[in-house]
C-alpha cells in the first residue's frame, strides 16, 4: 500500500483522539439512533466539546483555525466505522464555511461559536419536490417588504433538517431573472410560519434525521440575508467543490472499511471445510477491489492537495464524486457477496453499508451531472 503524505504527527494524534471518540460515543449507540430516526442532541454537544465540530473555522468564532485535513480526518473516521448517522460534516464543512465565507461578522458572533460548541445544529436546504441536482429550478420565494423577507415554499431530503436551529435556505428573490435571482437566507428554529415535516424514512443511512421543512409566509429579517441578494447561486457554485470532494473523501474511506470487514470475515467463516479465504475466487474479487480503492485514494489525495492551495476546480471534484462513488457501491457489492447470506443480514456492518452507500450517487448533484459537467470543462456542452 501507498504511503498517505497528506498528514503530519498533529493531524494523526487528532485521528486517534476521534476514534476514540466514535468508539465511545458513538458506535455503541449508532443501531439505537438508526431505530429512532435520528441522532441524541447529546453527542452534538460532547463532539463540539471535545472539540470535533467546526475545527477548520477561526479561533475568534469559535473554531480551532485547523487546515482542512482536520475535516479529512473527520470525515474518514465516520465513515470508517459506518456512522452515517453523524450530521458532523454538512455541519462543519458546509454550512459553517458559508456563514464564514459570506456572512457579515454578526451574523458569524451569533452563530458560529455555537455550532463548534454543538449548541446550534446547522443545516442547508437546497432540494425541493420538484427541484434537485438542478438548482436552477427552485421555487421557493423570498419577497422583500421593508425590514424584512417573506419566505415561501417547501424543501426535501435535507439532512440535519430534523434537528437544525439554523437552516441556510436557498430561494428566489427575483424569480424572473432565473439563477440571477437567487439568494441565501439563514432561517432560525422558533420562526413564526417555519415548520418541519416528517423524518423521512430512507433505504439507508437510517440514523440520518433527514427531512421536509416548509415555509409559510416566513419573515427572516433583512439581517438574516447571508451576502448579498441575488448571488445566492454563485456562492452555491464556489463551495460546489469541495462539498463534492467530500463524498469523495467519505466513499473512498467506506470501501476500505467494506475490505477490511471482508478479510476479516472470509479468512473466519467456512464453506465445505475451509475458510472462504482460501478460494482463489474470493482473493482474486478482494485483490481488485484494493487495487481500485487505491487508485481512488491516490486521486482523491490529490484532489485534497489541489483544494489546499485553492485549486480544485468543479470538473475534478465532479470527476471524483462521481467516480469515487460509483466505485464505493461496487466494491460494496461484492463485499456483500462474499459475506454470502450474512451479508444481507442487518446486524452485521456491510449490510448497512450496502444500503446506505447507495445515497452517495444521487445527493451532492447526481453522478448524471457530475457527468454533464465533466463534459462542460471539455469543449461538449450541448448548445
Amino acid at each position: 500500500m501507498i504511503d498517505r503524505t497528506l498528514f503530519n504527527e498533529d493531524h494523526t494524534l487528532y485521528r486517534d483522539s476521534l476514534r476514540r471518540f466514535l468508539e465511545t460515543e458513538v458506535v455503541p449507540h449508532h443501531a439505537a439512533w438508526e431505530d429512532q430516526g435520528y441522532v441524541d442532541r447529546e453527542v452534538w454537544t460532547k463532539a463540539g466539546a471535545n472539540g470535533f465540530l467546526c475545527s477548520s473555522m477561526p479561533e475568534q468564532y469559535g473554531g480551532a483555525d485547523a487546515d482542512k485535513l482536520y475535516s479529512v480526518v473527520l470525515m474518514e473516521e465516520v465513515a470508517r466505522v459506518n456512522a452515517t448517522g453523524l450530521g458532523f460534516g454538512l455541519h462543519s464543512e458546509i454550512v459553517a464555511p458559508y456563514l464564514n465565507r459570506y456572512g457579515t461578522d454578526e451574523q458569524k458572533q451569533r452563530f458560529l461559536p455555537r455550532m463548534a460548541k454543538g449548541e446550534i445544529i446547522g443545516a442547508i436546504a437546497m432540494s425541493e419536490p420538484a427541484a434537485g441536482s438542478d438548482l436552477q429550478g427552485v421555487r421557493t420565494t423570498a419577497t422583500r417588504n421593508g425590514d424584512h423577507y417573506v419566505l415561501n415554499g417547501s424543501k426535501t431530503f435535507i439532512t440535519n433538517g430534523y434537528l437544525a436551529d439554523l437552516v441556510i435556505v436557498v430561494a428566489k428573490t427575483n424569480p424572473s431573472a432565473g439563477a440571477k435571482g437567487t439568494s441565501l437566507l439563514l432561517v432560525e428554529r422558533g420562526m413564526a410560519g417555519f415548520e418541519k415535516g416528517k423524518r423521512l424514512k430512507k433505504v439507508g443511512m437510517k440514523a440520518q434525521d433527514t427531512s421536509e421543512l416548509f415555509f409559510d409566509n416566513v419573515k427572516v429579517p433583512v439581517s438574516n440575508l447571508l451576502g448579498r441578494e441575488n448571488e445566492g447561486f454563485i456562492y452555491l457554485m464556489q463551495e460546489l467543490p469541495w462539498e463534492r470532494l467530500q463524498i469523495a473523501i467519505s466513499a473512498v474511506e467506506s470501501a476500505q472499511a467494506a475490505i477490511d470487514w471482508t478479510v476479516a470475515y472470509v479468512k473466519e467463516r467456512k464453506v465445505f471445510g475451509t475458510t472462504v479465504s482460501a478460494y482463489q475466487n474470493t482473493r482474486f474479487k478482494l485483490a481488485e477491489a484494493q487495487t481500485e480503492v487505491q487508485v481512488a485514494r491516490v486521486f482523491v489525495d490529490k484532489c485534497i492537495e489541489l483544494l489546499m492551495v485553492g485549486k480544485l476546480d468543479t470538473a475534478t471534484a465532479s470527476m471524483a464524486k462521481y467516480w469515487c462513488s460509483d466505485l464505493q457501491c461496487k466494491v460494496i457489492d461484492e463485499c456483500v457477496q462474499l459475506h454470502g447470506g450474512y451479508g444481507y443480514m442487518w446486524e452485521y456492518p456491510i449490510a448497512r453499508a450496502y444500503a446506505d452507500a447507495r445515497v452517495q450517487r444521487i445527493y451532492g448533484g447526481t453522478n448524471e451531472i457530475m457527468k454533464e459537467l465533466v463534459t462542460r470543462s471539455m469543449g461538449l456542452s450541448v448548445k
